[in-house]
């Protein structure tokens, strides 16, 4: 049990009913989840004010309310603390509760568009072999050295960070790779965190459904940076338009990199098959097991990473070239009739176009690219119709179909990406609105040398209609649809 008074050590307090000397056995800011001897953080959310349930709380007997706005009625023994921002006092509530855990380890954020998960995932990967006690903190789980955790938001609460960087240092953790995601920094989940450093990967459109507009999208990552201390590392895209940008007011020692750019460290792409590439970074060359120029920039942020981190050159250059995909990541296998299947994560215009760009640059002949996409429901729509048209500019087929639609109908979601396309494309598209069918629909269409990308959903083995999620994975099902085309010849 917590003193209440050294869980709110470095909160701004605007006024205070009751005692701050008194146990506390657990943060929570849900209600439904309180119970005696807890502290009850009101948040004002998106969907939800907290404040509506701090009667339910007081009821199930916690000994402390923290909110923005004080009730008109204050419940005998229960001490009620004022704060400007709930958000904010839970972050350094939560990392006071376990311990600053943060403090204890060399914590690495990494922000951007596309290639967080990449760069975190890969980053942990690289640590591991070469011997370190490791944790991650990423879109698709949590990991404490070798023990795995599910997760379901690429930037956890502020509570659940703290709670497994806790775990990371009972396991003798040294280094954590954490992917930082827009909605993380602006609902103020990694305040009261010690990053020893961030990496900026690349700006491009998306969660403007969130955030008012792209400049706010866009100062919203910088924020990492701007609250680095002096004794971390910045290392930032020189290549992206953004990203001087986002390192121009940090404190910390400021590094670039890029493929084309002068920068502190530099690579070039000197060969590409689909099972690989060969790398110039830093004069030396590596074979790894990635393609694209979107991983080659990710292999640099993970190569700049790891030498600033202290690791030695040639043993840097040895890891990387052992490094495996991310699940969902331009994740491919070929099957017996010679036809290549893509599944990528690619949900932003630019990371459909970055991988259609590969694609294509990889293709030898007359191979045809037939392209599954779909767009998420209750999610940024601008992007829509930018998806639209690069799926059917770029490939020689393109398939519209649902990724998520949560409780927005499909129909209106394709309907909007078919806005995109243009008159001489239109021939191209088909619409098949359930998605194991889209995915079946591609595999009897492609022939021996095609090239099949199932975008936007990539690792997730789910689909959530109607808001209702079902398991839906589109990597195992176009493999089992493959292979039995395969044995039918």
């Amino acid at each position: 049990m917590k003193q209440l008074k050294d869980l709110l050590f470095g909160v701004s307090l605007h006024a205070v009913s009751g005692s701050t000397a008194v146990g506390i056995e657990s943060i929570r800011f849900d209600s439904r989840e309180t119970g005696a001897s807890d502290a009850f953080v009101a948040i004002r959310g998106t969907e939800a004010d907290g404040h509506r349930f701090i009667d339910g709380a007081v009821k199930n007997g916690v000994r402390a309310v923290i909110c923005e706005e004080l009730p008109q009625d204050l419940a005998d023994g229960v001490t009620y603390v004022e704060v400007a921002d709930t958000q904010l006092a839970l972050a350094v509530m939560a990392s006071n509760y376990y311990g600053n855990p943060s403090a204890n380890l060399r914590l690495v954020g990494v922000t951007g568009t596309n290639g967080k998960t990449t760069v975190s995932t890969l980053l942990y990967q690289l640590f591991k072999k070469a011997g370190y006690k490791v944790g991650l903190i990423s879109t698709i789980k949590i990991m404490v050295d070798d023990q795995e955790f599910p997760t379901r938001l690429t930037t956890p609460d502020s509570l659940t960070i703290n709670k497994y960087l806790s775990r990371m240092n009972e396991a003798g953790v040294e280094f954590c790779f954490m992917e930082v995601s827009s909605h993380g920094i602006a609902q103020r989940r990694t305040e009261g965190l010690v990053f020893e450093g961030g990496i900026f990967t690349n700006l491009s459109h998306d969660h403007l459904d969130y955030h008012k507009d792209f400049a706010d999208y866009r100062d919203t990552k910088k924020k990492l940076f701007d609250g680095l201390p002096k004794s971390a590392f910045a290392l930032t895209n020189a290549d992206d338009k953004n990203g001087l940008f986002m390192i121009q007011n940090t404190r910390a020692r400021k590094l670039t990199y890029a493929l084309r750019s002068y920068a502190d460290f530099r690579a070039q792409i000197l060969e590409q098959q689909l099972d690989g590439q060969l790398l110039k970074i830093q004069d030396n060359e590596v074979w790894t097991k990635l393609i694209g120029q979107f991983n080659a920039y990710n292999l640099l942020a993970i190569y700049a990473t790891a030498s600033l981190l202290g690791l030695g050159q040639l043993e840097i250059l040895q890891l990387l070239s052992g490094l495996q995909t991310v699940d969902g990541r331009f994740q491919y296998f070929v099957s017996k009739q010679r036809i290549t299947a893509i599944v990528d994560y690619a949900h932003t215009p630019d990371a459909l176009k970055n991988v259609l760009v590969t694609i294509n640059a990889l293709r030898t002949g007359n191979e045809s690219v037939i392209t599954v996409v779909g767009c998420g429901g209750e999610r940024d729509k601008s992007k829509r119709p930018v998806m639209g048209h690069i799926a059917s500019d770029m490939s020689e087929t393109a398939i519209f179909t649902s990724d998520n639609p949560r409780r927005e109908p499909p129909r209106d979601i394709i309907a909007e990406m078919e806005a995109g396309v243009e008159p001489q494309n239109v021939r191209k598209v088909l619409v098949i609105e359930d998605r194991e069918q889209a995915i079946r629909t591609a595999c009897k269409m492609a022939g021996g040398g095609d090239i099949i990308l199932i975008a936007g959903k990539g690792h997730e083995t789910y689909q959530e209609i109607a808001g209702v999620r079902r398991d839906f994975d589109d990597y195992k099902l176009v493999s089992e649809v493959l292979e039995r085309l395969a044995s039918e010849v």
